[in-house]
This record gives structure tokens, C-alpha cells and sequence, in this order.
């Protein structure tokens, strides 16, 4: 499936241009003739997977449900997905509940094959289209990042991080969700502008470091400020520009000129490093 999204020169210049754009995109990118045919394939075919087994068995219905949750890269993992379906999630021991990746944990839930106190009818029609809708919008996230993956985690973190504006969870547990989400992890740790050694201490640490550097940027230290959209927006700002700065400026970086100037005369290099994080 070939799809070259437009994005200008990438970073948060491109990032702008995306969402400019990203309603013609989708839509040209929907009319994609594979991508209509695995959809085509899941709607008339869907209801005969009646089993976790029997999903699995059908790899092209297969491609879709994992592509609902972004969880193509998986697909050779047949008897590891189908035990994860079939344990379902109202045990805390269910083998999803257990993984670190929480896709799996929403697969299996939506799908409900393991569990008894809901039960889902996947032939229905509400279920399909429901399927099909994330199918496609975790695709072009897919197509955009093979373009430029910093503009997938970008695209990621949009739509997963407003769940946590109308989560009922406590502070800590959606920090803790975060940080074991690694897409939204990456581009929040950016946003924060937190090091990747933190990574490597106690988690409830880790949990203070995320809270504290919340609120000396947003002015709250809960996860929950995300259901504002302007926060959304800036934490995606900081994540570019620290993208930028990590990987050093460039021709086409806001501010370039300014930071010739600097590194060129009696302010020196350490001064420009510190004008372009001044940006964040």
C-alpha cells in the first residue's frame, strides 16, 4: 500500500501542514484499492469468526483486527494473540491483563471471545463498523509514520491521551498507564523534556518526575489535563521542537538564522544551544 502524506519538511512545521491536511489525506488515502479490498474481505467475513481460533486461522481477517489496534507488526504471533483472545480480560490473571502492551489487553476486551459477563456478537453490524473505523484510522497512522514515525507517535498521542480527561482512574494509576504505553511515553517524556535515564529508576519515582514536570509546564500535575485541547496541542509543540533539538538544527529550522549568527560570533555554541531550547 503505497501513500506518501504530506508534511512538508516534517517537525512541527509539518506537523501543522498534517493537520491542515489531514482530512483530504485520510480521504485520499482511503480510497486505497487494498486497503477497500481487507476491508471489504472483514465486513462480509467477519461473522464466521465465532472463535478466537477461528479469527486467527483467517489471516486477512486477521490483518484487520490487529490493524484496529496497531498491532500489525504481530501478526506471526498467532497461538500468543489467540491466547490472549481466548483468556479474555475479567480475570486480573487473564494472559492479557498480564502483558506490559495494552493493545492487546483492548483487542481482547473488545472482542470479548474469553469473557462471560459481556458478551460480543461480532457479526453484528455495529461491531464491524466499529472494527473497520479503527482499522482505518490506526492505518494511516501506520502510512504516515513510514514517512515520518514522529509524526505517527504525534498522531498516536492526540487520540489516545484524551481518554485520560475522562478517565475515572486515580492520578497515579494514569500515570502509571502512561508510562507503561511507550508511544505515549516517548512523546510526553519529550513534551516534559524528561531524560531517558529516568527510565531506569523506581517507578514510583518515575510517577513523581512525570507529575512535577506536568505541573511546572501546565500547572497540574494529573494526567487529566489532557482533556483540554490546547494542552494537547502544546505538549505536541514541545515534543517536535525537542525532536528538533535532539537531532540538531538544520537549514530549514525556525530560528536557524539567529543561531548562525550566534555560533559565528562571541556567544559561542553553548549559547546557541541554549537560545533554541529557550523554544521549548
Amino acid at each position: 500500500m503505497f501513500f506518501q502524506p504530506a508534511i512538508g519538511v516534517g517537525g512541527y512545521s509539518g506537523w501543522l501542514i498534517l493537520q491542515r491536511t489531514e482530512a483530504n489525506q485520510r480521504e485520499a488515502f482511503e480510497r486505497s484499492p487494498a486497503l477497500d479490498r481487507d476491508i471489504e474481505y472483514f465486513r462480509e467475513n467477519i461473522s464466521k469468526a465465532t472463535t478466537a481460533e477461528k479469527l486467527v486461522g483467517d489471516r486477512r481477517l486477521l490483518t484487520v483486527a490487529l490493524g484496529a489496534f496497531g498491532l500489525s507488526e504481530e501478526i506471526d504471533k498467532r497461538a500468543f494473540i489467540e491466547k490472549a483472545l481466548d483468556e479474555g480480560t475479567e480475570q486480573d490473571d487473564a494472559f492479557a491483563n498480564r502483558l506490559n502492551d495494552p493493545r492487546f489487553k483492548r483487542m481482547a476486551e473488545t472482542f470479548g471471545y474469553g469473557n462471560v459477563t459481556e458478551i460480543i456478537d461480532v457479526s453484528t453490524e455495529e461491531f464491524r463498523e466499529d472494527i473497520i473505523a479503527r482499522f482505518k484510522s490506526l492505518e494511516f497512522e501506520r502510512a504516515v509514520g513510514e514517512t515520518d514515525n514522529d509524526m505517527r507517535l504525534a498522531l498516536n498521542f492526540r487520540r489516545e491521551i484524551t481518554e485520560y480527561g475522562e478517565s475515572e482512574a486515580t492520578e497515579n494509576t494514569m500515570w502509571f498507564q502512561i508510562m507503561g504505553n511507550q508511544p505515549l511515553r516517548e512523546v510526553l517524556a519529550a513534551a516534559l523534556n524528561i531524560p531517558s535515564e529516568v527510565s531506569q529508576l523506581d517507578i514510583d519515582r518515575q510517577r513523581e518526575i512525570f507529575a512535577d514536570k506536568a505541573n511546572q509546564i501546565f500547572g497540574d500535575t494529573s494526567p487529566a489535563l489532557f482533556g483540554e485541547q490546547e494542552n494537547i496541542d502544546e505538549a505536541l509543540r514541545r515534543f517536535f521542537i525537542k525532536r528538533q533539538l535532539d537531532a540538531g538544527p538544520s537549514a530549514t529550522t525556525p530560528g536557524m538564522a539567529a543561531l548562525t549568527v550566534l555560533q559565528s560570533g562571541a556567544f559561542g555554541a553553548g549559547a546557541s544551544a541554549n537560545f533554541f531550547s529557550s523554544q521549548i
